[in-house]
This record gives structure tokens, C-alpha cells and sequence, in this order.
């Protein structure tokens, strides 16, 4: 399961609300990982893996999970509410 969301930060993925971001994935009950369009996912619950995709306001990022069912689709309604700031 994955979704595309446009980052509405006002600091996109940086310092404080990257470590926002990373501290709510990490509540999630389901594995989450992020990327940028076309890159290699990262763990979303780690705050270095997240701090070197370099996410700006306005860029587009990948939030996927291996897993299924409401939980999965919680986890990236979580995440994707918490994005767009």
C-alpha cells in the first residue's frame, strides 16, 4: 500500500517537524517507509533516514507500507494529515 503526498510544511521535512514526522511514524502499529518519487524508501521512523532525503516544502514524497488492511491505511492517514502541516 502506498500514497503520494505533497509535503505542505512550511519547512518541508526538516529539524523539528521532521522529528515530528519520524516520532508519529514510530507510534504507527504497521512499518512505514518514505521516499522521494522514483528513490529508494527509507525507514520512516528514523529521523537520519528521513534528515537525507532533504524534503522541501512542495515536493512530493512516497508513504508506503508492506501491510494491509485498516491499520496499514490508518498509519498513512496519520502520516499524510501530519504532512501537509
Amino acid at each position: 500500500m502506498e500514497r503520494v503526498v505533497v509535503v505542505g510544511l512550511p519547512e518541508g521535512l526538516h529539524a523539528r517537524p521532521a522529528a515530528l514526522f519520524v516520532q508519529e511514524a514510530g507510534r504507527q502499529p504497521v512499518p512505514v517507509r518514505v521516499a522521494r518519487p522514483g528513490g529508494a524508501p527509507v525507514n520512516a521512523a528514523s529521523i537520519l533516514a528521513v534528515l537525507t532525503l532533504d524534503v522541501s516544502p512542495g515536493d512530493e514524497v512516497v508513504l508506503s507500507t508492506t501491510a494491509d488492511g485498516p491499520q496499514a491505511q490508518g498509519a498513512l492517514d496519520q502520516l499524510e494529515h501530519l504532512l501537509h502541516g
